[in-house]
C-alpha cells in the first residue's frame, strides 16, 4: 500500500526519514480528481528525483463566491490507487482545518503577474493558490516541485513568488497533456456533456490557429488576430469568452504583435457550466 498521511507532524516525519537516507525529494500538489496530466507530473518528479510526495488537497480559499467547490470532483480511493501505480512513494491529505488553523489570518499576494488573465475573472483566486501553495511548500520542503503548464498564469506565478520570498525549491514546469484529439485534460472536462466536450474541441484549434497568424504576421500588430480569435471560440459552440491573449512568457506582460520573444497565447472562455483555460508558446 502507499504511505499516506494526514497531519503536518506526520508528513514532515516521513520527508525527514527519506531526507536522512539521502533521498532528493520531489513535490506534486494536486486537488485530486487525478488524470493523466497529474500523472505526467508525477512521472516528471520520479525523472528527476529519489521520493516524490504528492498532497490531494481541494483547497477552499481559491474558489471565489459561485464557484464549484462542493461540486469539484473528489475520489480518494480512486486518485491513490493511480498514483500508487504510478510509482508515488508517499501521499498527503490534509483536511481543512490542518492547513488552516482556526482564526488564521496570514495570506501571501503576489501583485502584477496575478492582475488580468484568470486573476480578472476570479480576484480572489491567485490569493488562495499562492497562500496553500506557501503552506505547501513549507510544510513538505522539497527540493523540486512539478507544475503544469496548462495552469500557466498560476506556473509563472508561483515561480516568482518563491524568488520573492527566497523558498529554497526549484520549480519545474511540465507541459500539457492533450487528449488524442487535442483538448487540454482537465478536472473540470468531467463537467461537460457529451456535445460541450465536442464543441470544447474549438479552444485548442482556435489558439492553433491564432498562433499560426500571429507567427506569419512577425512585427504587426496583434490585436485583429485576437478579435478573429474569440469569435471563432464563440462560432465553436462556447456561451463566452474570457480572455484571448498575447502574453510575454516570462512576465505574462501583454504584448501588442510576437516580435520572435519567447511568449504565450492564452485564452478562457466558458461552454455552458464549465469555464475552460488553455494556453500554447510561441517562438
Amino acid at each position: 500500500m502507499i504511505d499516506t498521511v494526514r497531519t503536518i507532524a506526520a508528513l514532515r516525519d516521513r520527508v525527514a526519514e527519506r531526507r536522512q537516507a539521502g533521498a532528493r525529494i520531489g513535490f506534486v500538489p494536486t486537488m485530486g480528481a487525478l488524470h493523466e496530466g497529474h500523472l505526467s507530473l508525477v512521472a516528471a518528479a520520479l525523472a528527476q528525483c529519489d521520493a516524490v510526495v504528492v498532497s490531494i488537497f481541494v483547497n477552499p480559499t481559491q474558489f471565489g463566491p459561485g464557484e464549484d467547490f462542493e461540486a469539484y470532483p473528489r475520489d480518494e480511493s480512486a486518485d491513490l490507487e493511480k498514483l500508487e501505480q504510478a510509482g508515488a512513494q508517499l501521499v498527503y491529505l490534509p483536511a481543512v482545518d490542518e492547513m488552516y488553523p482556526e482564526n488564521a489570518t496570514t495570506v501571501v499576494n503576489v501583485s502584477g503577474i496575478t492582475e488580468g488573465l484568470c486573476g480578472g475573472a476570479r480576484p480572489t483566486h491567485f490569493q488562495g493558490v499562492t497562500t496553500v501553495v506557501t503552506k505547501l511548500l513549507m510544510q513538505v520542503l522539497p527540493d523540486a516541485a512539478f507544475f503544469g503548464e496548462k495552469d500557466y498564469q498560476q506556473l509563472q506565478t508561483i515561480r516568482r513568488m518563491v524568488r520573492d520570498l527566497d523558498i529554497p525549491v526549484e520549480i519545474i514546469g511540465v507541459p500539457t497533456v492533450r487528449e488524442a484529439d487535442g483538448l487540454a485534460l482537465s478536472s473540470r472536462n468531467l463537467y461537460l456533456s457529451a456535445d460541450e466536450r465536442r464543441e470544447a474541441l474549438s479552444l485548442p484549434a482556435t489558439l492553433q490557429a491564432v498562433a499560426a497568424k500571429l507567427r506569419q504576421a512577425q512585427g504587426e500588430p496583434a490585436a485583429a488576430h485576437l478579435d478573429w480569435g474569440r469569435a471563432q471560440l464563440l462560432q465553436g459552440g462556447f456561451d463566452s469568452v474570457d480572455y484571448l491573449e498575447l502574453r510575454d512568457a516570462e512576465t505574462l506582460a501583454v504584448l501588442e504583435g510576437w516580435e520572435g520573444q519567447p511568449a504565450r497565447l492564452l485564452a478562457a472562455a466558458r461552454i455552458g457550466k464549465t469555464r475552460l483555460i488553455d494556453n500554447i508558446a510561441i517562438g
